[in-house]
């Protein structure tokens, strides 16, 4: 039988680097538990606002939250009102769920250019496509021709699962464009999981896309020389 493997911790240490950036043996368990809570928190309360990736920094003082975003207008808000009142949502419900965080908090909002070459983005659309009632054939056609009008992008693949048009019988479809070389560890493969919330259950959302490959060795040497 074949083994999945998920396709952003395969490439781990080699083209990847980690979304938690700390390491404190001490406080290990209780860290990677907040981090853990905080991300699923976190994908909840800022549904809809197209967040890519939730990055986290933090020593023994400070704790930086890092947020990738298509629309940071509508995270950050007029004048910054928006990141305060996620800070103290955030500082509240960590207070809820009695984990502690360090008294410097940051947070940070990094704007995303190019919404359609990110995994998690792309998933999202669909979710927003199939909750305004889009037959998914079209949804999944009209997602594969956007994410290939850009350049960088030489493959993707979208799945979905579960009782698709609101079918008796819960079933898998997918539409894939380009390749995805998925064994490949220099692949740059961006892979994402989403859920469309609908009357009759969930469907599920599987985004696989491939922007090329990476020699960062290379490069470094060719810049030694």
């Amino acid at each position: 039988m074949s083994h999945s493997v998920h396709p952003y911790s395969f490439r781990l240490g080699v083209i990847r680097d980690w979304k938690s950036r700390w390491f404190n043996l001490k406080n290990y368990k209780k860290f990677f538990k907040t981090d853990v809570l905080l991300r699923e928190w976190l994908s909840k309360r800022l549904r809809g606002m197209f967040i890519s990736d939730v990055e986290i920094e933090r020593n023994q003082n400070d704790f930086n939250l890092i947020l990738k975003t298509s629309r940071p207008g509508i995270l950050i808000g007029r004048g910054g009102e928006g990141i305060e009142k996620l800070k103290n949502e955030v500082q509240a419900w960590a207070r809820k769920k009695k984990l502690t965080l360090p008294k410097n908090m940051k947070i940070s909002v990094e704007e995303i250019k190019a919404p359609e070459t990110h995994a998690k983005i792309v998933g999202q659309m669909v979710a927003d496509d199939l909750e305004k009632r889009l037959p998914f054939r079209r949804a999944l056609k009209q997602t594969l021709d956007k994410v290939m009008a850009n350049k960088e992008v030489e493959g993707v693949k979208v799945a979905l699962s579960g009782r698709l048009g609101g079918a008796e019988m819960a079933r898998y479809e997918w539409l894939k464009k380009g390749k995805i070389p998925l064994t490949t560890l220099r692949a740059n493969v961006d892979f994402a999981r989403e859920r469309a919330h609908l009357p009759y259950g969930d469907i599920g959302i599987k985004v696989w896309i491939y922007k090329g490959e990476v020699f960062e060795n290379a490069k470094n040497n060719s810049n030694k020389r």
